[in-house]
């Protein structure tokens, strides 16, 4: 079994559902007392939002290098982000460790035209939804991106940050997301992205009739099957 690194803590939250994730898959795959090999390093997700906020996008990469450079000197095969926006820095980080980075929405587009999407909303922090770093991963996986308007985009960051990263999930957030998505879906929208970590504490596939991927669970999945594969 191969050992997977992860970089979480943004928000920890999240990243409680990629080690139970990951270990599910394992212990169904392999049965047992079987459960994955993983290095976890957690980062301080105040300094990271901080630095977000200031729009110093060198410092972010400076620590997700150092992250990811401890995750393969201490033994992992290959490295997650355990988050969507801090995927902005990844040509900087590839640059510095000789490992796979597993993409997140590299992953999330693979499995869509699996299944036989082309066309998908993307929900997100303002970050993924608006610049094109996420996107242009989703496009060249050939899957086509819409967006929320403006208002909506914003209601849907705000709740990212000021609710979800702290563990508070109400039943007025989950109507608000799901107002949102039915109105992608009427623009033409195939399925929907759950393109922030958090969101799926918010929204699953019994919440709505439209096709819903949580990017975790598809990362979380991945990281599980090239563990163990031969």
């Amino acid at each position: 079994m191969k050992t997977i690194g992860l970089i979480g803590g943004m928000s920890w939250e999240s990243t409680v559902t990629y080690y139970q994730v990951i270990n599910e898959r394992i212990k169904k795959e392999l049965g047992g007392l079987h459960s994955a090999k993983i290095l976890l390093y957690s980062v301080d997700f105040s300094e990271i939002e901080q630095s977000m906020k200031e729009n110093d996008w060198e410092d972010i990469a400076e620590r997700m290098i150092k992250a990811a450079v401890t995750l393969e000197k201490a033994g992992a095969d290959f490295i997650l982000i355990c988050t969507n926006t801090i995927h902005k820095v990844v040509p900087q980080m590839k640059s510095h460790i000789s490992v796979p980075l597993i993409h997140i929405a590299e992953t999330a587009a693979e499995t869509l035209k699996e299944r036989g999407f082309e066309k998908a909303a993307l929900l997100g922090t303002r970050f993924t939804m608006n610049q094109d770093f996420y996107k242009e991963k989703l496009r060249e996986g050939g899957i086509s991106v819409i967006i929320p308007e403006v208002k909506d985009a914003e209601e849907i960051d705000r709740i990212i940050f000021q609710e979800l990263c702290l563990g508070i999930v109400t039943e007025e957030s989950r109507q608000k997301y799901l107002d949102i998505i039915e109105r992608l879906a009427q623009k033409g929208a195939q399925a929907v992205i759950l393109g922030c970590t958090e969101i799926g504490m918010l929204i699953s596939q019994k919440d709505t009739n439209v096709p819903v991927f949580d990017t975790t669970v598809l990362h979380a999945e991945k990281a599980a099957g090239l563990a163990i594969e031969d």
